[in-house]
C-alpha cells in the first residue's frame, strides 16, 4: 500500500510529534507514529542526524545511494535542522512544544537537564504534554548517564550475547544491525499510544520510558524466569536437549532445514506418520507418547535425521504443506523477500517518489482494519526548516536572523 488518497482516518491524526532523536532506537518510534497518521517534526543537528553519514560508508545506501537505513527510521516525517545548544535553539524547540503532543528524544539526561528540557521542568511548563524517552539503562542507578547503543545495553550487557553464543565459540556471536533498537521502538510506540490514551481520559500528560536494557529482559524472559527460578541459563549448543524429538531443526537431502515445533506431540504425531510415509514409527512402542518418545529421544531423532535426509528441502515443503501442524522451513532473508505471505499480507511496501515507486522498506508490523500504512519517504536534511518556523509564528525576518545566527539551516 502506498496510495494515501483512499486510505481512512489514521489512528494518531492530529498528533503532533516533537522528536529531539538521533540514529535508531527513537527515531524508529517516531516512525511508526508517523505510519498512523502523526505529524512527527524530526528535529536535527544543523550538521545533521549522524545517521544520514553511513551512506558515506557503504552503509544503508543499497538503492541508488538513498541510505535506506535512514529512511527506515525516519519514514513520513518533517526535518527541522536546529542548534539547541544555543539559547535560540531551545527557544525555538519550546515554541515547537506549545503545540505538541509529544516529546520524544533519546538525549542522555544530563544533557536534556542542562538544556532545561528534562521531564520535570517540561512536563510542568506543558502539563498535557506526553515526554518519551529512550535510553540505554533507564533513568535511575549509577548508569542512567551512560551512552548505550543496542549493541552494548541489549545485546552485550542485556543477556543476548552470551545466551546466544554456543559454548565452543572463542567470541560472542555478533548482533544483527539495529535488532534492539527495533525491538525497543515498538515497545515506546507502545508506551505513547498508552499515554495519549490515557491523556484523553485525564487531561494530564504522561512521562513514558523505555530502556535497551529493559528490551533485553523482555525478550529474554524465558530465561530470567529460569533465572529467578534459581536455574541458571546455560548458551544452547547444537539441537540442545532431546526433551522432544517434535521440536527442533531436521537437515534436509541438500543441506537446508526444516523446523517443527509440535508442542503438543501426541496430537500431531500419527498424521506426521502418514504424512511421511512412516506409519510404523507411529505403531512402534517406543514412540507411542510423549512419555515413551522423550525415553528413546536419541532413537526418535536419529529415524527422523534419516528421513528428512531422503527429501529435498523444497520436497519437504510440499509434503508438509498437506500437515495442519506447526512446521516452517528455515529461510534465508532474502527468500523471505520472495514469501507469498509476505506479499500478500504487505509486510513490505513501496515507497511513492513523484508518482513512482522510488524504493522498498519494511512496513509496520501493526496493521489496522486489514490494511498496512502507507510509506511515505524520510526528509531531507532541514527540508521543513522554514515552513515549520512560518507554522510557528516565526517571521521571515526572524527566520534570516535565525539563520545568520547559525540557530538553524
Amino acid at each position: 500500500m502506498s496510495e494515501t488518497a483512499d486510505m481512512p482516518e489514521q489512528p494518531f491524526d492530529g498528533i503532533r510529534v516533537v522528536e529531539l532523536a538521533q540514529w535508531v532506537f527513537v527515531p524508529v518510534a517516531g516512525a511508526l507514529l508517523a505510519d498512523w497518521g502523526a505529524d512527527v517534526v524530526h528535529i536535527e543537528p544543523t550538521e545533521g542526524d549522524p545517521y544520514r553519514g553511513l551512506a558515506t560508508q557503504g552503509i544503508g545506501a543499497e538503492r541508488g545511494g538513498v541510505n535506506l537505513s535512514l529512511a527506515l527510521a525516519n519514514r513520513g516525517k518533517r526535518s527541522l535542522a536546529l542548534d539547541i545548544r544555543h539559547e535560540q535553539g531551545t527557544e525555538v524547540l519550546l515554541r515547537l512544544l506549545e503545540r505538541a503532543d509529544v516529546f520524544l528524544t533519546n538525549m542522555r539526561p544530563g544533557a536534556l537537564g542542562r538544556a532545561g528540557l528534562d521531564a520535570e521542568s517540561l512536563t510542568g511548563r506543558f502539563p498535557k504534554l506526553v515526554y518519551a524517552r529512550g535510553h540505554g539503562y533507564g533513568v535511575r542507578g549509577p548508569d542512567a548517564d551512560q551512552a548505550g547503543y543496542d549493541a552494548t545495553a541489549f545485546w552485550a550487557r542485556g543477556g543476548l550475547a552470551h545466551i546466544l553464543t554456543p559454548p565452543e565459540r572463542e567470541y560472542p556471536v555478533g548482533q544483527r544491525g539495529a535488532m534492539g533498537d527495533r525491538n525497543g521502538a515498538l515497545a515506546l510506540a507502545f508506551g505513547i499510544a498508552a499515554a495519549l490514551l490515557k491523556r484523553g481520559r485525564t487531561g494530564v500528560g504522561s512521562v513514558v520510558d523505555v530502556s535497551l536494557l529493559s528490551t533485553a529482559m523482555w525478550t529474554l524472559s524465558s530465561d530470567v524466569l529460569a533465572a529467578l527460578s534459581g536455574v541458571e541459563p546455560v548458551p544452547s549448543s547444537g539441537r540442545g536437549p532431546l526433551v522432544n524429538p517434535l521440536v527442533g531443526m531436521y537437515r534436509t537431502k541438500d543441506g537446508r532445514h526444516i523446523q517443527l515445533v509440535f508442542l503438543q506431540p501426541d496430537r500431531y504425531w500419527a498424521d506426521f506418520c502418514r504424512v511421511i510415509g512412516r506409519q510404523d514409527l507411529a505403531g512402534d512402542a517406543r514412540f507411542a507418547d510423549m512419555a515413551s518418545r522423550r525415553e528413546h529421544g536419541a532413537e526418535c531423532v536419529e529415524e527422523l535425521d534419516k528421513e528428512f535426509a531422503k527429501r529435498t528441502y523444497e520436497e519437504w515443503k510440499v509434503l508438509l504443506a498437506a500437515l495442519d501442524a506447526p512446521w516452517a522451513p528455515v529461510q534465508s532473508v532474502s527468500e523471505l523477500l520472495d514469501d507469498p505471505q509476505v506479499s500478500a499480507n504487505g509486510y513490505i511496501g513501496d515507497v511513492i517518489i513523484e508518482g513512482e515507486p522510488a524504493y522498498r522498506l519494511p512496513a509496520v508490523p501493526v496493521q489496522f482494519d486489514g490494511r498496512p500504512p502507507p510509506l511515505r519517504r524520510a526528509p531531507e536534511h532541514g527540508e521543513d526548516t522554514e515552513a515549520l518556523l512560518l507554522d510557528a509564528g516565526y517571521g521571515w525576518e526572524e527566520i534570516t536572523s535565525l539563520k545568520e545566527a547559525g540557530v538553524v539551516l
